[in-house]
């Protein structure tokens, strides 16, 4: 699968590159989960570390929960090391995530 994404928005994790889109897949796939947009945060030990924002579907939903499904499907450096729960994300007119306003906000 070729994966697509601004270069500006991929994550560097201890020189590992890590696409949001490829995150954002496998987590968008959880049964509780609406809505998920991935980011990268400075990271004092790893340069940066991925970091989801989630909608809920279910209210339900825990980080603890979130982060176990994560471990399950993704390899150690991929793993969100925060998960912030959203009531919504911030989006362009035509619906798209801005993950800009995201990094700005986080």
């Amino acid at each position: 699968t070729k994966i697509v994404d601004r270069k500006k928005d991929m994550i560097l994790v201890s020189g590992f590159n890590v696409y949001p889109n490829e995150l954002e897949e496998v987590v968008a796939h959880h049964p509780g989960v609406l809505e998920v947009a991935a980011i990268g945060v400075p990271d004092e030990h790893s340069g940066e570390v991925p970091k989801l924002f989630v909608v809920k579907k279910d209210a339900a939903l825990t980080v603890e929960t979130l982060m176990a499904y994560c471990r399950e499907n993704l390899t150690g450096y991929k793993r969100p090391k925060f998960i912030e729960f959203r009531t919504e994300l911030p989006k362009t007119p035509v619906g798209k995530i801005l993950r800009r306003a995201l990094r700005d906000q986080a």
